[in-house]
């Protein structure tokens, strides 16, 4: 007699499933493996950079379209030769460090580095450049202005190069617009442009029978309170007493030295330097009350100040010799401040420019900062072809 024959497919079909469970998940963790993970989106770079960035391409758009104005007869090359000049220092001195290896478009930033922000529009990208010297007078101030705007919120040295930039550009369209007899751009500023009449801030400054700082041992309520100064120095950026006095003791030489030219100019240039004489004295009293709501000290009233030997007899040179010292002072003050401080100090660099050119002294081509130019890093190869429309968008509008 045969045993029986015992069935063991109930007792399987759990095992078996165990088996092909076990089996997908190891198939299903082995192509997880092999499948690499995306990569996260690249972080939106810092304003500051952006705008770097954005000013670069525009620099190097309008020196495109002037040397092709200048190329094809749309515009008189000598009028046109010292905008392209300017540019291309511009242009050098907004390049990153590692600009230098740059390739490919002439126009983009740095290898490696952020790209500038799109241009607004779908069909900007097709938009011609400038066609005639009118239209590139408008691309400058139109650059210019957009670099001051961004200057305001760049970080320091950023803004710094940016407002230099763009008190350049500006002064640029207003020469080529005289050189080539068109009409200069509405906000170019001229040489009686004064800073914005802003009121400083209140800040809340010790008194000065308080002393600043107490002793260990001191008692009574004034030894534990905090004092005003300490709840007025978070709100100063750091280094901006120092720029605004040094703002008030250029202001005080400038003074100084149109009250000793004033006699010994001609009528012609007596009536403008009277102008200037009275926008000093207002540049120095408002930088003092903005060193006093920073709560820092007055500066003293020089009794004189030395002149260069040549002063008194060529008063006109000296005068935009001593317009031209006071632009690294408002270089600095715009550096170290923040909100309207550093608003009034861009609308100061702007018109100590103005007024050193109406002089017959150069700004330079980045007011403000001093630049070596050996030390900066050559254009790639390329970089004359214009492929945009010599205007990068301000940052702030992407």
């Amino acid at each position: 007699m045969k045993a029986r024959r015992q069935d063991t497919g109930p007792r399987m079909r759990p095992f078996r499933f165990a088996v092909f469970a076990l089996a997908a998940l190891v198939v299903l963790s082995l192509g997880f493996a092999l499948i690499p993970a995306e990569k996260p989106a690249p972080a939106e770079p810092p304003f500051s950079e952006r705008a770097r960035a954005a000013a670069l391409s525009a620099a190097l758009d309008l020196r495109a379209a002037g040397m092709e104005l200048a190329s094809a007869g749309a515009a008189d090359s000598t009028a046109v030769d010292p905008v392209v000049t300017l540019l291309t220092i511009q242009a050098r001195a907004l390049m990153s460090p590692g600009a230098a290896s740059m390739t490919g478009s002439a126009t983009g930033p740095a290898a490696g580095s952020p790209q500038a922000s799109p241009q607004a529009g779908p069909s900007a990208a097709s938009t011609a450049g400038p066609r005639n010297a009118a239209e590139l007078v408008q691309a400058l101030a139109t650059s210019g202005a957009t670099r001051l705007r961004d200057a305001e919120t760049a970080d320091g040295g950023m803004a710094r190069l940016l407002a230099g930039v763009g008190t350049a550009q500006l002064i640029a369209a207003g020469r080529l617009a005289a050189a080539t007899g068109v009409p200069a751009p509405q906000g170019t500023p001229g040489p009686d442009a004064e800073a914005p009449g802003t009121p400083a801030a209140a800040s809340p400054c010790p008194s000065p029978s308080v002393p600043a700082t107490s002793s260990p041992a001191a008692s009574g309520p004034s030894a534990s309170a905090p004092s005003a100064k300490d709840s007025a120095a978070p709100a100063t950026p750091p280094g901006t007493r120092q720029a605004l006095a040094a703002a008030v003791s250029a202001e005080q030489q400038a003074v100084y030295g149109y009250q000793a030219a004033l006699p010994r100019l001609a009528p012609a240039e007596a009536g403008p330097a009277s102008e200037f004489l009275g926008a000093h004295k207002e540049l120095a009293s408002a930088a003092a009350e903005r060193l006093r709501a920073a709560c820092g000290g007055p500066v003293p009233q020089q009794p004189g100040y030395v002149l260069d030997p040549g002063f008194l007899a060529a008063p006109a040179a000296g005068l935009g010799k001593l317009e031209a010292a006071t632009l690294s002072s408002y270089g600095d003050a715009v550096a170290v401040s923040q909100g309207q401080d550093r608003i009034w100090a861009l609308a100061a660099l702007r018109s100590a420019a103005s007024r050193a050119l109406r002089w017959g002294a150069d700004p330079g081509p980045v007011p403000g900062l001093t630049l070596d130019i050996g030390q900066l890093p050559a254009l790639p190869a390329g970089a004359g072809r214009p492929t945009g429309t010599g205007l990068a968008p301000s940052p702030a509008a992407s």
